[in-house]
């Protein structure tokens, strides 16, 4: 594989005009390796975004710590394994941390919101949606949302796992343009510069390749809980929504503010397909199927090579229980799955208009109709 393309260098970097951006920065960078909150690296990031809200950008932060901060004020050298020590210590942890951000991004006359999620918040239509538009508000009153997972009520069924797998699903649910993961490295290399002297660093690539997940190593400090591999997987995931990502240290003076004004630093992992074709991808990869419809023959002819809307006429049969909003599955006669997508009609309802035209919703509802589609096309991707 031939990295790091001459041509592809001369550019920009592609946070220069991007215009959301998420940040997320790591335990070992926000606790100064574990020994308690880093007031100095926290002060000097509040710094640098405040430089990018100055040249007119949208600024998330996703910030791990809480764990890291509770450990410390805890007296807990070692990183606990049993779940509710981890929530004992996030839930000490994160009183501290957002203190701490609230203090240094007041210097520069920024609000400062903390909002904590864990993966069913995400997978939950209704409080994705929720979380969406919450974030779309504090971005357009000027506030810089502060972004952790619940760690203090996640368990195993409900959580994301690490920062850098959530600042790729934030990135995706406000369609941020680029994902940025400070670390404590420079950036992505073709092995493990710790034990390999040999080993380069990978400027740019595209996201999403395997040959970089290969490279990838494994697990990081004994503060944080991912290596390199969870941020390569994390690029790979925000490309879906179309966001590129650039892997950096965290530790780089004004690292910021320099990729900001068009500097190449660390790993620059670009995205590779459109916005349109990224949300389709994210219906495929991100929400639980809550039922299924099944197609007649035309029907499937019509998803499947005109990339057309799922109408009620050519649904034989409804599947589990759903509600509007929820994400089916399309399946023909023999049960394989061709599509899925957001439906506009409960599952009772669906059953009632299955087989019918949209001319007679009204009086198979009782109601004055949704839509004329029980699956729009926007809202679809086959599979």
């Amino acid at each position: 594989m031939e990295w790091n393309l001459p041509a592809d260098l001369a550019s920009a970097s592609v946070i220069k005009s991007a215009k959301r951006v998420v940040v997320k920065v790591g335990s070992s960078l926000v606790t100064n390796e574990g020994r308690g909150l880093d007031e100095q690296a926290i002060a000097s990031w509040a710094t640098q975004i405040a430089c990018l809200r100055a040249l007119g950008k949208e600024v998330v932060l996703v910030s791990s710590g809480a764990i890291a901060e509770g450990m410390k004020r805890l007296g807990w050298s070692k990183r606990p394994t049993h779940i509710d020590e981890l929530q004992a210590a996030a839930a000490v942890g994160q009183m501290g941390l957002a203190q701490v951000y609230e203090t240094q991004f007041a210097k520069h006359q920024l609000t400062t919101a903390q909002i904590l999620l864990t993966h069913a918040d995400l997978a939950d239509r209704a409080r994705y949606l929720n979380a969406r538009s919450a974030m779309f508000t504090l971005l357009r009153l000027g506030v810089i949302p502060i972004i952790n997972e619940n760690d203090t009520v996640v368990t195993d069924e409900i959580k994301v796992g690490d920062n850098d797998t959530l600042g790729a699903l934030v990135a995706n649910l406000i369609e941020a343009d680029v994902l940025v993961i400070l670390t404590d490295q420079a950036g992505l290399y073709t092995a493990d510069p710790r034990k390999h002297s040999d080993a380069q660093l990978i400027q740019t690539a595209p996201a999403g390749l395997l040959q970089l997940e290969q490279m990838a190593g494994g697990a990081g400090s004994n503060i944080g809980t991912g290596g390199m591999l969870t941020k390569v997987l994390a690029a790979k995931r925000a490309m879906k929504s179309g966001a590129h990502t650039v892997i950096a240290s965290g530790r780089e003076l004004n690292v910021l503010p320099r990729l900001a004004e068009g500097e190449r630093i660390g790993t620059e992992l670009k995205a590779q397909v459109a916005l349109l074709t990224a949300r389709q991808q994210w219906l495929a990869d991100h929400l639980q199927l809550r039922g299924r419809v099944v197609l007649d023959a035309g029907a499937v002819r019509a998803v499947q090579d005109a990339g057309k809307s799922v109408l009620p006429i050519g649904v034989l049969r409804v599947e589990g229980l759903f509600d509007r909003g929820d994400v089916v599955a399309c399946v023909d006669e023999q049960g394989l799955e061709i599509a899925r997508g957001l439906v506009n009609y409960s599952s009772g309802d669906a059953m009632r208009i299955a087989r019918h035209a949209s001319d007679t919703f009204g009086d198979l509802l009782g109601r004055d109709a949704d839509e004329a589609e029980l699956i729009h096309r926007n809202n679809l991707v086959r599979v």
